[in-house]
């Protein structure tokens, strides 16, 4: 008789990763993804390159009370509309075609973008957008896990709407009780507004310490 082949959902000890690579391969499907958030995990890759999974050390968090809103960027807050999960498919296409410094491409493929928009349908995956005479001219998207929102990229079409819906974004998490933000990869562009990096040992204890609550499904919703 052939053995009945068995499908095992795992994924390495973050604590293990060499360079910040914890594995490759496996698929997009929301049950491995989400594993892979409430492991310390996110997917990150380049079209034509295989799945790649990855945990850095250092990682980069913004603590609430860290954020540095600027009076110049304060008075800006009025000139926007800020609204919630209105427009998830338009944010996270927008951020795919953005051209970054350094970056050739995006690592936000087609696969990634239907992937997160069924987490999006599932209530895990959200969006922020930023509004001018009912414009879309910038936002942010990211995956919430249990009180911590994994930040995955943002977009701006006109100076500063997408720190706008960062900083909006910032007083609606800790209304809601989330403890901080995951900025994930170390940048100068999130380093200037409060973000700073720790340990991926901090993160991963603080990220376990998370996961007694999921806030997704009673506050954005």
């Amino acid at each position: 008789m052939i053995p009945k082949l068995t499908y095992h959902l795992a994924f390495p000890d973050p604590r293990t990763a060499t360079e910040g690579m914890v594995a490759y391969g496996g698929d997009l499907t929301a049950s491995r993804i989400m594993m892979a958030y409430r492991m310390g995990i996110f997917p990150w890759y380049s079209a034509n390159d295989p799945i790649l999974w990855w945990s850095p050390d250092p990682r980069l968090i913004l603590e609430f009370d860290e954020f540095k809103l600027h009076k110049s960027l304060r008075k800006k807050i009025p000139h926007f509309e800020i609204r919630f999960d209105t427009a998830f498919a338009e944010v996270i296409r927008e951020c795919s075609t953005m051209n970054r410094h350094g970056q050739k491409g995006s690592w936000i493929v087609p696969e990634m973008i239907e992937a997160y928009e069924i987490l999006h349908g599932m209530g895990y995956a959200h969006s922020v957008e930023a509004y001018q005479e009912d414009v879309l001219v910038g936002g942010l998207y990211g995956v919430s896990v249990g009180r911590v929102f994994c930040g995955e990229s943002m977009f701006a079409k006109v100076s500063d709407a997408s720190k706008v819906a960062l900083a909006v974004l910032i007083e609606r998490l800790r209304e809601w009780g989330y403890d901080f933000i995951d900025c994930q990869v170390p940048t100068d562009h999130l380093k200037s507004l409060g973000a700073k990096e720790v340990s991926r040992d901090y993160f991963l204890e603080r990220l376990a310490m998370s996961q007694n609550e999921d806030l997704s499904f009673d506050t954005w919703n």
